[in-house]
């Protein structure tokens, strides 16, 4: 048997491609959309892939498993468990607790373990050839090293009302009831790691056990102890904000993304060609620059996206593709940045990009507005606005400002004063960059605070 992680920095998510060696068959549990990992994979082990799963409707990213399905003519599989409203939208064949996906020696059987979410499944995994049973488990959102996924995320990201406390309740029973009977050896390999939000507590672990998670983890001693309540207090204490953009991926991944087929290469466009679209509003420009980069310079009614680790975490916070049209053009060194980035911003259903520029000479640009933590002292803005989390904010904060984390604001610009300055802040400066340059585009007045918290508090020290 194969089994390989494919994990993406970005969303700390992973995606598992499992292979029967002696039939040369695979299937890939969690795909995202981009494919090129998984050709990759079935090429350099000769094999095809004939099926294609996922645990959950994910909330975090868009799943590829439409996508991968298409491409690959592979069969699809997803939850049947979960009640009416917690069905997919499209043609895929639905497994229930206890059905079996079986290539070659290797078995997959699904196990329906509501938490996270009301349909969400694990597969425990047997190597025929070696075993008659299970040695491994893909746990989705269910189990994570050393935490447990979050099912407050509905109520916080999908509308839910007072969803967290039956979904506690169901992941304690899980707990008892799928996972601690299990023998301490098998493999526990989780949908996502640290820097997820989908959890409060995630491990950087690639994998862990049963064992293990039985005997250290935060909740051992609840289940041992037969605490419900307070598993259940402990659980939903502390989650971190969740993402608006969240909500959309719920919808999407439930209905069923719309297949991409075949991606294009991108085209480098002229400074006439950007311009023209820029001034005729006929495009949105996306500086991909750090934020200290950009403080000395940006186009006019740019975002700053940048490259790098969070690509598309920031693209989501900072582009809703429900209610903006307009295509995105990206500043990338090359063409080979160009068509990274597209692919991070794919992950998120960020689709419209239309093409790509290497240089801002000739664009028609503007400075951020900004204040230092001196002017700050004397000045009254209409608000002073911390986009870090509840939880950073509650450790400390600029006096006099309110919380609204960075994914959340574009989506809650209600809660912000239509007129008058916003003063803006995070912990380093790099979210309140994306998130303000997203408040601009929207009419906001808009100025970051330099330094962020980290400045200000260096600043307050030696005043």
């Amino acid at each position: 048997m194969l089994l390989e992680r494919i994990y993406d920095e970005d969303l700390a998510q992973a995606s598992y491609f499992i292979g029967c060696q002696s039939k040369g068959e695979a299937v890939v549990i969690d795909a995202r959309r981009d494919l090129s990992d998984y050709f990759d994979l079935a090429d350099r082990h000769g094999m095809r892939i004939t099926a294609v799963a996922e645990t959950h409707i994910h909330a975090d990213y868009l799943s590829g498993t439409r996508e991968l399905a298409a491409a690959t003519e592979a069969d699809a599989y997803v939850s049947g468990e979960g009640g009416e409203d917690w069905q997919y939208g499209f043609d895929a064949k639905r497994l229930n607790h206890g059905d079996v996906v079986s290539l070659g020696n290797i078995r997959l059987e699904a196990r329906h373990t509501p938490d996270h979410t009301p349909e969400h499944l694990v597969f425990l995994v047997t190597d025929g050839a070696f075993s008659n049973d299970p040695g491994y488990m893909i746990s989705g959102d269910f189990v994570f090293a050393g935490d447990l996924g979050r099912p407050d995320l509905l109520d916080e990201a999908a509308g839910g009302q007072d969803t967290r406390f039956e979904g506690a309740k169901q992941l304690y029973r899980s707990l008892r009831n799928e996972f601690v009977t299990l023998p301490d050896h098998v493999m526990v390999y989780p949908g996502h790691g640290a820097g997820s939000a989908c959890g409060k507590a995630l491990g950087a672990l690639p994998s862990t056990t049963v064992g293990y998670e039985r005997h250290n983890a935060w909740w051992s001693q609840y289940v041992s102890d037969d605490d419900e309540q307070g598993f259940i207090d402990e659980l939903l204490d502390g989650q971190p904000d969740a993402h608006a953009y969240f909500g959309r991926m719920k919808r999407e991944n439930k209905d069923g993304p719309y297949i991409l087929g075949p991606q294009g290469t991108l085209v480098e466009m002229t400074v006439d060609q950007v311009r023209s679209a820029l001034e005729g509003g006929r495009a949105i420009f996306v500086d991909t620059r750090s934020h200290d980069m950009v403080k000395h310079g940006t186009p006019v009614g740019a975002l700053n996206i940048p490259a790098g680790g969070k690509t598309a975490s920031f693209g989501a916070w900072a582009y809703d593709p429900e209610r903006e049209t307009r295509p995105l053009i990206l500043l990338a060194e090359d063409q080979e940045q160009a068509e990274s980035l597209r692919e991070h911003l794919m992950r998120v259903g960020v689709d419209r990009v239309k093409g790509y520029i290497t240089s801002l000479d000739g664009l028609p640009k503007t400075q951020p507005a900004t204040i230092t933590p001196a002017e700050l002292e004397n000045f009254e803005p209409a608000l002073l606005l911390d986009v870090r989390n509840k939880s950073e904010h509650a450790e400390g904060h600029v006096p006099g400002s309110e919380q609204l984390s960075a994914g959340r604001v574009l989506w809650h610009q209600d809660q912000l004063p239509p007129t008058g300055p916003i003063v803006t802040y995070c912990q380093s400066g790099v979210r309140n960059s994306v998130a303000a340059s997203a408040l601009r585009r929207e009419g906001h007045d808009v100025r970051e605070l330099v330094g962020s918290y980290a400045g200000w508090a260096e600043w307050k020290q030696s005043h």
